[in-house]
């Protein structure tokens, strides 16, 4: 039965096809194929759909969007059994627990996209190695402290699809709200609501990169110390809301 495996497994059959046919385990497929080909001499590259390493085309607007989602509440854990990509979102936003796994899809489709539910919030996880070549600033600690620059290709493409960069952000550290002052009109206090927008970061590096693209796109924006740290970036004046409201818009 060994030597039949072997034998469909070099005319390019797949573990999983074999197993199915032979009625064995996909396991005990895996490690025949594995011997057969230490044996052999021969050295197994994994497959990939890495953009950087194939150099294939890409969803670049789907890539902006991710990295934003990166920068603000993703990691990549790169370890000698673990190599992965996750996102962590809101249980309550169930739309964008869905553009996450989506843009992960976009941007690479043959990694396996997987959801761990955790408390109060939802783990998006994409399971590559490759992950590190599209977000270069994987590193240890955490990115608040250590820098965090874009490569050249990257900032390309936050410049072309700049609403998708912002959108990420947004969607990972930011919020729309409504705020409410009061002012006395004839003698009497009236309550008044507007919509603003917040993010809120603690990485002086990627608070700049929200920065930048929100004038870049025309979008006035200022930052709102609490406490002396200056992490919130406030966008709050009408003609900017508007914008930020046609193509961002609230979480869902």
């Amino acid at each position: 039965m060994r030597e039949h495996a072997l034998v469909l497994l070099r005319r390019g059959e797949t573990n999983r096809s074999v197993a199915e046919r032979l009625g064995i385990p996909r396991g005990t497929v895996g490690w025949w194929r594995h011997e057969d080909r230490k044996r052999r001499g021969e050295t197994y590259v994994a497959p990939t759909d890495c953009p950087i390493c194939t150099g294939r085309q890409f969803d670049l607007p789907a890539y902006a969007y991710l990295l934003g989602l990166y920068l603000g509440d993703g990691h990549i854990i790169s370890k000698l059994k673990q190599h992965h990509l996750s996102v962590f979102c809101d249980a309550s936003w169930t739309g964008l627990i869905d553009a996450a796994e989506d843009s992960m899809h976009r941007v690479m489709p043959m990694p396996r996209v997987s959801r761990r539910q955790r408390q109060g919030c939802v783990e998006v996880k994409s399971y590559s190695h490759r992950w590190t070549c599209l977000f270069p600033q994987h590193g240890p600690g955490k990115k608040h402290e250590r820098r965090i620059v874009l490569e050249d290709w990257q900032q390309e493409i936050a410049d072309a699809h700049p609403w998708e960069f912002l959108r990420g952000l947004i969607h990972s550290d930011g919020c729309r709200i409504t705020n409410w002052t009061t002012r006395i009109v004839g003698g009497v206090p009236k309550r008044y609501e507007y919509p603003r927008y917040f993010f809120t970061n603690k990485s002086d590096d990627i608070r700049r990169l929200c920065t930048d693209t929100l004038t870049k796109v025309g979008v006035r924006w200022t930052v709102l110390a609490r406490g002396g740290d200056p992490f919130n970036v406030s966008v709050a004046r009408k003609e900017s809301v508007a914008l930020m409201d046609a193509h961002i818009g609230p979480k869902r």
